[in-house]
């Protein structure tokens, strides 16, 4: 077997399944009912595959907290970003960057944090715009 999986460590694993599966379209794999602290779960979103770990400092798993310093975000690409987007206010998560249209580059996206401490961007595709067309328009705003 190959393949990546993305691990992440939150206060409660069960609780931020709750949570993610009021957003997105989740796919349970695995999810475990023991003792807060021992919990894991095992989920797919649109293919790529998250285990999440309770946080146990017994075992240096500890998770992030809403001020801590957030160098990694998860960028989802959804069919519905304004759904999307409104389901995880609805669900609690803060506006980091609320719905934006980017027409020049054919998307629109915006960015939330959660509970547990992770920062998700949203990303709805409208138009491919080549990697070569990106570097122009870049070129371009620079220029100006």
């Amino acid at each position: 077997m190959v393949g990546v999986e993305i691990d992440m460590v939150v206060a409660d694993s069960l609780e931020a399944l709750g949570l993610y599966e009021k957003i997105f379209d989740i796919q349970r794999i695995e999810v475990s009912n023991f003792p807060r602290g021992e919990n894991e779960v095992i989920f797919s979103l649109y293919g790529v595959r998250f285990h999440m770990l309770d946080e146990n400092p017994a075992f240096l798993l500890i998770a992030p907290t809403a001020d801590s310093q957030k160098s990694i975000w998860y960028n989802v690409m959804v069919p519905d970003i304004r759904k999307t987007y409104d389901l995880a206010m609805e669900a609690g998560c803060t506006e980091v960057q609320p719905v934006t249209d980017i027409p020049d580059y054919g998307v629109t996206n915006a960015v939330f944090a959660d509970s547990f401490g992770y920062v998700w961007m949203l990303h709805q595709v409208h138009q491919e715009v080549s990697h070569e067309q990106r570097l122009k328009l870049w070129e371009e705003r620079r220029e100006h």
